[in-house]
């Protein structure tokens, strides 16, 4: 949620952001108007307030006819205030619905526009040359069926389309890359937690999700629950309404979780394999630090993301994302995509998100501040708003990058060298005959 202050002090910065991110900057003046109302109604409220404890003196002292007018008086005066504090009130409502329909606030330097509008970053490795290599690369759904990995048929014959089984030593390698990224995870002072799955809806609002509107969540309506698409969610609720301590440093998990979404909105698009499922399994970073911390916090998740898709040797390139492909919650965001040989084309395997207060503050997450002292005396120091990152360490769709990228041409595959000690030491996943 943003903060009111903020948007009151800088109402242009917020025109600008929702600009920005192709949305009505008339939002910004939506809040502002109703702001205004409720802090005229609480001034009216006060004075008559104030009125009223002057004429509860009059009536204490005035006796007859003279008590009787001010009764009335008082009466009609009582009316007033309830009037007043009923204006102030419903502006409060109003201003609540407001604000959680705005987006977060976008940080300085993040492109303007939609999908298509992001900014490269850099490039990192060398997409491989099969042409050179003398053989044609085969998708990573074909692998999977050589090596007796991926079960797509079977998948839908028990879930429907978009399901799948993973078998043999494919379904080794995601629990090894998974493995991999929890254990990077631990050497980086992240807790490791395993995540519920099915969440309350304040907790899916709390993280900036739209239960309502948003088609690619999946609810269970008899008992009010939503599967989440990211462990983000549960782990953004995991403190939720409490006051944390941050002053040894950001408090950092790393959630492991199977994932839920949809895709509604992507009929006809990636239908052939794992690229595009109703579920899949992620490890998720997630962060909660001091506000000032946050940006340097987002630059070292990056790295961390990086780190991974090095040690899978993969050809990838980062990119900062445009401002109306960012989501609700995020400030800023950086996609990581791998190069997939077949497609011959950059496909995101991980992102990190920036989400400043926004989410901390739905979910009401402080930090206590330290104690001060002032001519002697200690201050004892107050509460504010966290800050909360996000950012994916592994995920089931870097298989399609990796099968594809370390493919061999009699359709066995080599294991990055990083992986093998999760997986007994094997080099290669072979065909089975």
């Amino acid at each position: 949620m943003i903060d009111i202050n903020l948007l009151r002090e800088h109402p242009d910065q917020f025109r600008a952001s929702q600009t920005a991110r192709g949305l009505s900057p008339e939002s910004v003046d939506d809040v502002l108007a109703a702001d205004a109302a409720r802090r005229s109604a609480i001034t009216e409220y006060e004075n008559l307030r104030a009125e009223q404890k002057v004429f509860g003196k009059k009536v204490a002292q005035a006796q007859g006819e003279e008590k009787q007018q001010l009764l009335s008086e008082v009466k009609e005066l009582a009316n007033r205030v309830k009037d007043a504090d009923n204006r102030a009130v419903e502006a409060q409502s109003a201003i609540d619905e407001l604000l959680k329909t705005m987006p977060n606030l976008i940080i300085d330097g993040v492109p303007t526009g939609g999908e298509d509008d992001y900014e490269v970053v850099k490039h990192v490795g060398t997409p491989r040359d099969f042409t050179v290599e003398g053989f044609e690369p085969r998708d990573h759904l074909a692998i999977g069926e050589l090596v007796d990995g991926i079960d797509m048929e079977r998948g839908a014959k028990v879930g429907g389309s978009r399901f799948y089984f993973l078998k043999r030593d494919i379904a080794r390698l995601e629990t090894a890359l998974l493995r991999m990224g929890q254990d990077l995870a631990v050497d980086n002072n992240f807790i490791s937690l395993t995540t519920p799955t099915l969440v309350r809806p304040e907790i899916m609002a709390g993280t900036g999700f739209d239960v309502e509107h948003d088609a690619e969540i999946y609810r269970l309506e008899k008992d009010d629950l939503y599967l989440v698409g990211t462990s983000e969610v549960a782990i953004a609720g995991y403190h939720a309404d409490e006051i944390l301590d941050l002053t040894t440093g950001p408090l950092r998990y790393a959630g492991w979780s199977s994932c839920y979404r949809r895709e509604a909105g992507s009929a006809g698009k990636d239908t052939r394999g794992i690229i595009r499922v109703h579920q899949f399994n992620k490890l998720e970073m997630f962060v909660y630090c001091d506000v000032d911390q946050a940006e340097a916090e987002h630059a070292r998740m990056l790295e961390w993301e990086e780190q991974m898709l090095q040690a899978c040797g993969l050809a990838y390139r980062v990119i900062d994302t445009a401002a109306g492909d960012l989501g609700t919650s995020a400030a800023r965001k950086f996609d990581c995509e791998a190069w997939i040989p077949t497609q011959g084309r950059y496909r995101e395997l991980t992102s990190t998100s920036n989400c400043t207060t926004y989410q901390a503050r739905r979910l009401n997450i402080r930090e206590r501040l330290a104690d001060t002292t002032v001519d002697g005396k200690v201050k004892k120091g107050g509460t504010r708003t966290v800050a909360t990152l996000n950012g994916t360490l592994a995920t089931t769709r870097w298989l399609v990058a990796i099968l594809e990228t370390h493919q061999q041409a009699d359709g066995s595959v080599i294991i990055p060298e990083a992986l093998r000690p999760y997986m007994r030491n094997q080099e290669r996943i072979d065909v089975i005959a």
